[in-house]
């Protein structure tokens, strides 16, 4: 084999190996059981202190928007976890924003997910934000 057919044979492999490495690492979604069932019971009452009076018990919106149902999953179908903590963790509470520790705000993210039927899994979600923007907020299940 010439060397020319070996570097297009080497190139070739590297492309096919280096395109399923980022549809692997880019295809987590919130469906593979990103959260676990203990870490959105701590959120549950972190929610309700902090949010719930603005958001609504049952997250339907109020006085905010909706955090469940269709106006949610429109909004924040296709974008990151990471997009979602990051709004979350500059922008609320609304009365005192910036004022919420990223565990706190991944824990807040359970909840949301958690009401929108998104299944749990065996660990919780990562607090950091480059493992949040890891991971898809698809509204259906692929």
């Amino acid at each position: 084999m010439n060397a020319t057919r070996v570097f297009f044979a080497m190139a070739a492999a590297w492309a096919i190996g280096f395109s399923y490495g980022v549809v692997s690492a880019q295809g987590k979604t919130v469906w593979d059981g990103v959260y676990s069932d203990a870490q959105a019971k701590r959120g549950e009452a972190l929610f309700g202190d902090k949010c719930a009076m603005c958001h609504g018990a049952d997250l339907s919106g109020g006085d905010a928007p909706s955090l469940v149902g269709s106006e949610f999953s429109g909004n924040w179908d296709d974008l990151s976890l990471g997009d979602l903590a990051e709004r979350i963790r500059v922008s609320m509470p609304q009365d005192n924003p910036q004022s919420l520790t990223r565990d706190q705000v991944a824990d807040l993210i359970t909840v949301i997910l958690k009401r929108n039927n998104v299944p749990a899994g065996q660990a919780d979600l990562p607090a950091s934000a480059d493992s949040l923007k890891a991971i898809k907020y698809k509204a259906n299940k692929p």
